[in-house]
């Protein structure tokens, strides 16, 4: 099975997990053992549409569960709390991880254009994370290490059981918990293939957002995956170099010119829009001159700005933008022909908004 790159001192924990194995791959891990696809679509329909929570309740043929039992496990994830946000549509779960790592993961309702509900899932991919945003809680507490595609898999089917108990699935995905997902490329990428493929939960790969701080290399390689046409987020936050810098320290790796290089590329390659994040923080970055800068970086390419007002954390003392600060940054956007959209807040009471996931008990 196919490994995700890691540095020696970012080794993810190695585990016999069946939900880090993509279709093919468990295709080969079968036929390695003598058994046809007929047994892999028994197997992958009892994981991810029957979503079974072990070995015993797959209905398979003795010699096969045997192999399974002695080989592999199914990575299940155990909740250490859970809570509710006071919006009654936003809860955040602290989840076990099997060497005992916490990862925290959101599940929030939404209603479409259309009136009907959408459920989201905001899904972690490493323990911490290593790109030391200063205002991002999960960026203060460091890294640990990357997730394997079964984790990351896992905390989608961890959701999707809750959403059926109301006769609801999850629809959408935002890999934008805890984790940068372009530090851990290639395991990000085979739980995209597993989350999307045709014979389990089948998301569309337009309902996924890959949020990224603007790791260049990962999105000059996510501009050649033609089979996985995930939507691609860059946090961006300041529109000069020294303004980025001061708040992102990734930035100083690779410079705006070097990012919106890699930016007009994507675009070009793949003929998608690019969403760009931004949080306001009050006198620092929602300035005229920050909104004349951002309008002028971005005229031109087919990019929308997602405007998110400061969430507090406990390691930065920032300030929300107020209403009418974003609103007047916003029209200034607008006269460079390049929308945006106010994002909402959600789960700030249980910290559970963009920026504020951290791997601690919550009650």
């Amino acid at each position: 099975m196919q490994k995700p790159l890691q540095s020696k001192t970012e080794t993810a924990v190695p585990s016999p997990n069946l939900y880090d194995y993509t279709y093919p791959e468990l295709t080969q891990l079968l036929a390695n053992w003598g058994y046809s696809s007929y047994h892999v679509d028994k197997l992958w329909q009892a994981l991810y549409q029957s979503q079974v929570q072990s070995l015993s309740e797959i209905n398979v043929r003795d010699d096969l569960r045997q192999k399974l039992e002695s080989a592999v496990k199914i990575g299940v994830l155990g909740t250490e709390t859970a809570v509710a946000s006071n919006d009654g549509l936003t809860h955040k779960f602290l989840l076990k991880l099997a060497d005992g790592e916490t990862i925290e993961t959101v599940l929030m309702g939404f209603t479409g254009r259309d009136g009907i509900p959408r459920a989201t899932a905001c899904i972690s991919t490493q323990v911490g994370c290593a790109m030391g945003c200063v205002f991002c809680a999960t960026g203060q507490m460091g890294f640990t290490r990357h997730l394997s595609p079964g984790e990351i898999v896992a905390q989608a089917l961890y959701v999707n059981q809750i959403l059926q108990q109301s006769g609801d699935r999850l629809r959408n995905i935002v890999l934008m918990g805890m984790g940068e997902p372009l530090h851990n490329y290639d395991a990000t990428m085979a739980a995209i293939d597993i989350l999307t493929d045709h014979k389990g939960l089948a998301l569309a790969p337009r309902h996924i957002t890959l949020s990224t701080v603007g790791v260049v290399p990962g999105i000059l390689r996510l501009a050649d995956e033609e089979t996985r046409p995930v939507r691609l987020a860059v946090s961006l936050h300041g529109a000069t170099d020294a303004e980025r810098q001061a708040l992102v320290p990734p930035a100083r790796r690779w410079p705006l010119a070097e990012l919106m290089a890699a930016c007009r590329t994507y675009i070009a390659k793949r003929g998608r829009r690019i969403f760009f994040e931004w949080t306001l923080i009050e006198g620092k970055n929602d300035t005229s001159e920050q909104a004349h800068a951002l309008g002028a970086l971005l005229q031109g390419m087919d990019a929308h700005v997602n405007l998110i007002p400061l969430n507090p954390t406990l390691g930065y003392n920032g300030l929300p933008t107020r209403t009418d600060s974003v609103q007047a940054f916003q029209a200034i956007l607008a006269t460079y022909n390049l929308p945006s959209t106010m994002r909402q807040r959600r789960g700030i009471d249980i910290a559970a908004g963009c920026g504020q996931l951290k791997s601690i008990v919550i009650t």
